[in-house]
């Protein structure tokens, strides 16, 4: 290894950018299953939030999934139009905006059911590996929050 000080600016050094690719490319994946139940990936993941809690408040899904409420509210929005969730202030407060996932929401469940499964069939990577790489970036995660 080179005692260059510019090395640390060699792409092959950079633990970011192989994250970062490999996040485009999993999407790139999703995006053929995704499209035939007219979702992005963001709205996928915040679906899958939705199914799993039924209502939350915006900042609790900003939470799980890690994103802001600049990007939540826009995104709650399209899906609202979509008819796949419903937006209601809280009464008890009503700076909070709770969502909850409608019967066309819940629906679409079931057309998604098989997409972890058919994505997963694209990644070569053995279950100790993926189980080793999913821990590992869950601790990155966390670290990082």
């Amino acid at each position: 290894m080179s005692n260059n000080k510019y090395d640390c600016l060699k792409l092959d050094n950079q633990l970011c950018f192989p994250l970062y690719a490999c996040a485009r490319e999993v999407v790139r994946l999703y995006t053929p299953y995704l499209n035939e139940l007219d979702l992005t990936y963001t709205q996928y993941v915040t679906m899958m939030v939705m199914w799993e809690h039924k209502a939350l408040t915006v900042k609790a899904a900003g939470e799980l999934l890690h994103l802001d409420s600049g990007t939540l509210t826009p995104l709650f929005k399209k899906l609202e139009d979509k008819g796949l969730v419903t937006r209601v202030r809280s009464r008890e407060d009503e700076r909070n905006l709770i969502v909850s996932v409608t019967e066309k929401g819940e629906a679409l469940k079931d057309r998604a059911v098989d997409i972890p499964a058919r994505l997963g069939s694209c990644i070569r990577m053995d279950p100790s590996e993926t189980m080793e790489l999913y821990t590992l970036l869950h601790k990155l995660l966390q670290s990082l929050s």
